[in-house]
């Protein structure tokens, strides 16, 4: 039987949704952005069908979720500027 996805995370804004999918993906979690395909379809990114969810497989959900929360506190961030250093 296969694995249920959850939802790891719920967003209006859609390049946050497929940076955070990479993120996680980068860390080894699958994941997937999933969004109402009529508000898809006519690019709807206002209210209810404009969300975007970010999915992983429910036994990964809780580490999915610590990475999301330190790309919020900005434990990604790299401080280091090519230019200057």
């Amino acid at each position: 039987m296969p694995e249920e996805w959850k939802i790891a995370l719920k967003t209006g804004n859609l390049a946050q949704a497929e940076i955070l999918r990479g993120l996680l993906e980068a860390q080894g979690i699958p994941a997937r952005t999933m969004q109402e395909p009529a508000a898809r379809a006519i690019g709807l990114q206002v209210g209810p069908f404009g969300e975007i969810s970010i999915i992983v497989p429910e036994s990964r959900l809780a580490e999915a979720e610590e990475v999301i929360n330190a790309f919020f506190r900005g434990d990604f961030e790299n401080n280091n500027n090519p230019v200057t250093d």
